[in-house]
């Protein structure tokens, strides 16, 4: 099982991530989605396409932009759609 934990609490768990560009993507039905607030940041990954992402709030803190995900993901990665990853400071570990 990979879990995402952030501010001590989990914020994912699944047995079945995609390993990426040294990112756990989870896919969504495995993230508790009440941590994750939609954020107006985007950027652009040459290979992957427009990248979205939420801040995740647990217990009244925001951590900004840190988990994201492709909603229509390039050719090249469409095995990640439907999936979230995160980063700054969310530990992913088994």
């Amino acid at each position: 099982m990979i879990i995402a934990k952030w501010n001590g609490k989990t914020i994912a768990e699944s047995p079945r991530t995609i390993y990426l560009e040294n990112n756990h993507y989870f896919p969504e039905k495995d993230v508790y989605l009440e941590f994750l607030v939609d954020s107006t940041h985007t950027s652009t990954c040459p290979w992957k396409g427009l990248a979205h992402y939420y801040d995740i709030v647990v217990d009244g803190k925001i951590n900004k932009n840190a988990a994201f995900h492709y909603p229509q993901p390039s050719d090249a990665a469409k095995q990640i759609k439907g999936y979230i990853a995160f980063w700054k400071g969310v530990e992913v570990h088994e």
